[in-house]
């Protein structure tokens, strides 16, 4: 007996999203579409596109060796940029879900939403910036979006991936407390995020709160003891005190995640009725609508500066963070002196109108991985070392 196989052609997805998805969900068939016009796909729709170019971008694979909070060469079990986007991904699915919205467009934004990110984190963006005074700035999410419209080269026709304009525009607009972005005109800064952007806005903050905990304590830079004081910790770990030793960090952090996400989306659904968003455009309209609840929301601020004061600023994080800097210091002047020593690609940059030479080593340093970076040092700044 021979089956014929049923087929979803990218027609017959959209139809299934505007039957399914919640009416205030980002349909894929009203995408406001690519900058550089292409023929649609027969079996995928423009987010399952824009999800799949970005993970076969160049910069996504390097997020592998870019730190998080520990630089990548002190454990193999640390999280890196590339670990914290698939944990936020995962995170962003879930709520995105639960929620009735695109999910599809929620997975793109949430795996292209660091590829902008320098390496050594935090220290590295920070460093960049302040050399960058004069020349426009740093910021990751700006960052971001010049890679996914400059930077990367994989079609000949057009430069970066040509991602459709939801994506681009969830970028630009991604805000934690790490993150001010500066919003072009192109991207309406009067609107509010997409939902699906809010969402993984959200999901960043639920992955980087809970992981950077786990490896806080997993590093010895805390240990439960240090968190009698933090209510969610509390909350979370006392349903893990019978829990044998090895498995009481692990379980615990479990339960940190979902009691957070399961307030998120318990509290984003009351703003939603509450707000009668109807569509799309009423929720870009509207203040942010995926949101903790106050209780949590306050009780985040209280595990938040937590981790400022007993990991971020804990000597062993705050030496590399000022190592970092140096690193980065060093390299963008030996550049900015030399701009011969920069690969030829990024010199030819740097004469493009609107680009110049301080954008071009930006992004050239921007663009390095941690160890990458430590190489580049090794080669411009010790004499035996093969160039």
């Amino acid at each position: 007996m021979f089956y014929s196989a049923a087929m979803s052609t990218r027609t017959e997805l959209e139809s299934q999203e505007s039957k399914l998805l919640a009416p205030y969900a980002m349909k894929s068939a009203e995408s406001l579409g690519r900058r550089y016009p292409e023929p649609e796909h027969d079996y995928r729709t423009a987010f399952q596109r824009d999800r799949d170019r970005v993970i076969h971008s160049t910069a996504f694979r390097r997020l592998e060796y870019k730190t998080q909070v520990f630089v990548n060469h002190e454990g193999d079990h640390y999280r890196t940029r590339l670990t914290h986007t698939i944990e936020v991904t995962q995170i962003a699915r879930t709520i995105a879900r639960a929620l009735n919205l695109n999910e599809d467009l929620t997975e793109a934004i949430a795996l292209a939403h660091d590829l902008g990110h320098t390496p050594f984190g935090h220290a590295g963006e920070e460093a960049l910036h302040e050399l960058m005074k004069g020349y426009g700035g740093f910021e990751h999410n700006a960052q971001g979006l010049r890679v996914v419209e400059l930077l990367e080269r994989r079609y000949p026709q057009y430069t970066g991936l040509n991602l459709s304009y939801e994506v681009r525009e969830s970028l630009v607009k991604h805000k934690t407390a790490y993150d001010k972005p500066q919003i072009p005109a192109e991207y309406h800064p009067e609107w509010q995020p997409l939902l699906e952007a809010q969402v993984v806005d959200a999901a960043d903050v639920i992955a980087y709160d809970n992981h950077d905990l786990d490896d806080g304590i997993r590093g010895n830079l805390t240990k439960d003891a240090d968190l009698k004081d933090v209510q969610l910790w509390q909350t979370a770990s006392s349903k893990h005190r019978d829990t044998p030793p090895e498995f009481f960090r692990p379980q615990t952090i479990i339960t940190l995640i979902n009691i957070m996400a399961t307030d998120l989306v318990n509290n984003s659904i009351r703003l939603l009725k509450e707000s009668n968003i109807k569509n799309v455009a009423d929720a870009r309209r509207s203040g942010r609508l995926i949101a903790f609840s106050e209780q949590v929301a306050a009780q985040r601020k209280e595990l938040e500066d937590f981790l400022y004061k007993n990991v971020y600023r804990h000597y062993r994080v705050v030496r590399m963070a000022e190592k970092s800097k140096r690193f980065i210091e060093l390299l963008f002047n030996a550049y900015i002196d030399k701009p011969a020593g920069l690969p030829i690609y990024y010199q030819k940059l740097s004469q493009q109108e609107g680009v110049g030479l301080h954008q071009a080593v930006a992004d050239y340093l921007s663009g390095m991985t941690d160890r990458y970076a430590q190489e580049e040092y090794k080669k411009l700044f010790e004499p035996f070392e093969k160039t």
